[in-house]
């Protein structure tokens, strides 16, 4: 058995999850996936098994547990360094810690309104206005972090890190419901999209077999 489980929910739905599988894929550490189907009979006590709080996604590393995505992606970045899940330069490690916490307690009207659903054919959804509202934010973040901090690299901080783990649900959203979107915000979704983690982890969606009809919008 791994030294490092994480245990997932539905990878079809679970952007919570898919947040901190993709910040512990970064690590390049062996580990095994362990997935929870969710709102199941029985789940939550599945889940409690592994998980304090009663929710995924947790991770195990040795005699560690931890739960909850940004709380996973903090211990990460101390126990492997070399993975530079947070910016080195401390303006940039700041702005990126802002961006993922803004992520981690925000933005719940996108999230209510576009639930993930990586399965589903796109296809426009009516945005209320504090949904749009969220997307305008989250596009100037984008713009912004990129400006100047990327380097010219596709992500938000240069390589690949917490801050794009923290995000990346949120391409898929826009891309799931056709939101229009300007060329810069589409380059990121682009390079989200590219990030071969993200691919394998949308690859392993689509065959679930697992269906919960209140995200089926």
């Amino acid at each position: 058995m791994a030294d490092i489980t994480i245990y997932i929910g539905n990878q079809n739905y679970s952007s919570w999850s898919l947040r901190a599988w993709l910040m512990l894929k970064q690590t390049g550490a062996g580990f095994e996936s362990v997935v929870i189907p969710l709102y199941a009979p029985g789940s939550k006590e599945k889940i409690l098994d592994h998980s304090p709080s009663g929710k995924v996604p947790a991770l195990r590393h040795g005699d560690v547990t931890v739960w909850d995505s940004l709380a996973v992606g903090e211990y990460l970045a101390e126990a492997f360094p070399q993975a530079r899940l947070w910016p080195t330069a401390p303006a940039a490690r700041a702005c990126a810690r802002s961006v993922s916490a803004e992520m981690h307690a925000g933005f719940a009207n996108l999230r209510r309104h576009l639930p993930m659903n990586l399965r589903r054919k796109p296809a426009p959804r009516s945005l209320t206005p504090e949904v749009e509202a969220d997307i305008t934010r989250i596009a100037a973040l984008w713009r912004e972090c990129r400006r100047r901090f990327g380097g010219g690299e596709p992500f938000l901080f240069g390589g690949f890190g917490i801050a794009d783990a923290m995000y990346a649900p949120v391409v898929s959203r826009l891309r799931t419901y056709a939101v229009p979107i300007d060329r810069d915000t589409a380059a990121y979704c682009d390079a989200i999209e590219r990030h071969p983690p993200y691919r394998e982890w949308c690859e392993a969606a689509k065959v679930e077999p697992m269906v919960v009809a209140d995200f089926e919008v």
